[in-house]
């Protein structure tokens, strides 16, 4: 990550706590859900951040979770939960201090988009995951509906000058689709297996709008859900399943 979009991180994340925290989103809604059927044993959430989601793994589900985060006011947090915590830069472009093979389950969200030495990462993601595993990522899609409505009226993703998009106009150095994203971890040796698409329920933003009104907040939710079902393209931030290899067929859809 860029040395000033680490200033911004930090700088935004101070004084976040688990049971306070201001940007909840759908990504953290769904899990350990995602996990289906799959019985992971070890589990690393690699940029765990304040530990929304190693907190529900944990309260949810049966595993050994490790949680890998740099930043100080997270590992704070993270330490109050009952996990392993490691603080590794993902970003130098080395091979991680981690044994190959070692996770059934690695956890990559909102990340991929902030990496500079990215191709390294993710070679080293599969080196570390077992050939029975599974990845779960997420990055936003910048070809998703809620995208489209910044472009279409000549404003651009992120608002340098906004106080609430700032640390994403310096921090994001890579843009996704929901296609190029599965065609990039393809070139790396991955194979998507299913694609989660949470419904806006659970998130900061649609508690505020619920608040406001729950007949817009059920019909938000249901356009989505009808978008979804048309494509995974239109979801602003689906998590994918991958798996280690080349295994041709259809990837299937999840609706959450």
């Amino acid at each position: 990550m860029r040395s000033d979009a680490k200033k911004l991180e930090s700088g935004r994340m101070e004084g976040q706590t688990l049971d306070d925290y201001k940007w909840v989103h759908e990504r953290h809604r769904i899990f350990p859900e995602v996990f289906e059927n799959r019985q992971h044993s070890e589990v690393m959430d690699i940029s765990a951040g304040i530990g929304l989601v190693a907190k529900r793994i944990l309260e949810r589900y049966k595993c050994r979770m490790t949680c890998n985060e740099v930043d100080g006011s997270c590992v704070k947090e993270l330490n109050k939960l009952e996990a392993k915590i490691v603080s590794l830069d993902i970003d130098t472009g080395a091979k991680l201090p981690l044994k190959d093979n070692s996770y059934d389950a690695i956890i990559c969200l909102a990340t991929l988009e902030h990496l500079i030495n990215i191709d390294a990462f993710v070679e080293d993601l599969r080196r570390i995951l077992r050939d029975s595993g599974r990845l779960y990522i997420s990055v936003p899609n910048y070809a998703s509906a809620y995208w489209m409505v910044p472009l279409l009226r000549g404003w651009t993703f992120h608002d340098p000058l906004d106080e609430k998009s700032r640390y994403e106009f310096y921090a994001h150095i890579r843009y996704f689709t929901y296609h190029t994203l599965i065609r990039y971890m393809e070139h790396f040796g991955f194979s998507a297996d299913s694609v989660y698409l949470p419904l806006p329920e659970g998130s900061t933003r649609m508690h505020k709008i619920r608040r406001r009104s729950k007949l817009l907040a059920l019909s938000i939710k249901e356009i989505f859900r009808l978008l979804y079902m048309l494509s995974p393209r239109w979801h602003q931030e689906p998590v994918v399943c991958f798996q280690k290899g080349h295994h041709p067929g259809k990837i299937r859809k999840v609706i959450l």
